[in-house]
C-alpha cells in the first residue's frame, strides 16, 4: 500500500501530465491534485482522462498533501515554494521537483521548505511539450537522480520513483549538475549548434536531409524558453563542457588540416567505443 495519501503536482505539462497518468495507474488509491497558473489548463487535463482536483491557488493546492512535486520551469520554483510554505502541510509532507538543474533549485528551495524538500530529476522527456504528449510510461527504465541533503532519508522518495519504473541514483546537487551538463545540456546545445552550422547560411539544404541529420539534431526542436532557463541556471557546468567540446572540435580540425588519416581513424574509433557503451 502506498504511503502517499494525497499527491499534488504543480505544472500539467509533459512531465506533470505524465506523472499524473502514471500515478493513476500505479497508485490508484492515492488522491491527486493538479495546479496550473491558468484556469483554462483544466480542459486539457480532463481531455487526457486525468481524475484530479484542479487548483489555481498554489497554497490551497498544497494543504494536506503527503507528496508535492514541482513540475514547472526551474526559475519559477522558488516563488511557488514561498506559496506552498504558507499551506497547512502535514509533518510527513515530502516535497520534490523534476528540474534539470539541482544546485540552484536546492539552494533556493531548502531555506524555504526545510526538511520537507529533497530534489529529484527523472531523466525523461522529449523535445515536444504539453500535456497533449504526456504518457504514463514516460518514466519506465529512466534514470532518476536524487539529491538529498546530508543525513536526509530518501527511501520514501526512492520508492515512489522506483514504483513508476525508474532506476534511482543518489548524488550531491553539485555532482548532478556536472554530470547532467555532460549528458543532457551539452548535447542539446551541440544539436542547436549543428543545426545552425548546417542550415543558417543555406536553409535550402534542408531539402537534402536524411536520418543522420534528423537523429543528431532532434532535440534542437526543444522549447527555447525552457532551455534558456536551464542553460543559464547551470551555466558554470555547461560552459565547462562546451569548452571541452571546443577542444575536441579543434583537435578534429587540426587532424583534417594535416590531413592525418591514422589520427582521424583513432578519434572516430574512440567516439564509437564510448557511444557503444551507452545502455540501450
Amino acid at each position: 500500500m502506498s504511503p502517499e495519501r494525497l499527491i499534488t503536482l504543480y505544472g500539467p505539462g509533459l512531465l506533470g501530465g505524465s506523472l499524473a497518468l502514471a500515478i493513476q495507474e500505479q497508485f490508484p488509491e492515492t488522491k491527486l491534485r493538479l495546479w496550473a497558473r491558468r484556469a483554462e489548463a483544466e480542459k486539457g487535463i480532463r481531455a487526457r482522462g486525468i481524475d484530479a482536483e484542479f487548483f489555481t491557488d498554489p497554497t490551497a493546492a498544497a494543504s494536506g498533501a503527503s507528496l508535492i512535486i514541482l513540475c514547472t520551469p526551474v526559475e519559477s520554483m522558488a516563488a511557488l515554494a514561498q506559496q506552498i510554505a504558507m499551506a497547512d502541510l502535514p509533518a510527513d509532507c515530502l516535497i520534490t521537483d523534476v528540474g534539470s538543474v539541482k544546485g540552484q533549485v536546492v539552494s533556493e528551495l531548502e531555506p524555504i521548505l526545510g526538511k520537507h524538500f529533497i530534489g529529484s530529476h527523472p531523466m525523461a522527456g522529449s523535445e515536444k511539450t504539453g500535456i497533449e504528449v504526456a504518457r504514463a510510461n514516460l518514466f519506465v527504465n529512466a534514470a532518476c537522480l536524487l539529491t538529498p541533503r546530508a543525513g536526509a532519508d530518501a527511501a520514501r522518495l526512492r520508492h515512489f520513483w522506483e514504483t513508476l519504473g525508474c532506476r534511482v541514483l543518489e548524488m550531491s546537487p553539485e555532482e548532478h549538475d556536472v554530470k547532467v551538463a555532460r549528458i543532457s545540456h551539452l548535447p542539446h546545445m551541440m544539436a542547436a549548434i549543428t543545426t545552425l552550422a548546417a542550415l543558417r547560411s543555406d536553409p535550402s539544404a534542408v531539402s537534402c536531409v536524411a536520418g543522420g541529420f534528423r537523429d543528431s539534431t532532434r532535440i534542437a526542436s526543444g522549447d527555447p524558453s525552457l532551455w534558456t532557463g536551464i542553460a543559464l541556471a547551470n551555466r558554470a557546468a555547461l560552459t565547462a563542457q562546451l569548452r571541452e567540446a571546443s577542444a575536441a572540435l579543434t583537435e578534429l580540425l587540426e587532424i583534417l588540416d594535416k590531413p592525418d588519416e591514422a589520427a582521424l581513424r583513432r578519434l572516430l574509433a574512440e567516439a564509437k567505443a564510448l557511444r557503444d557503451s551507452v545502455p540501450a
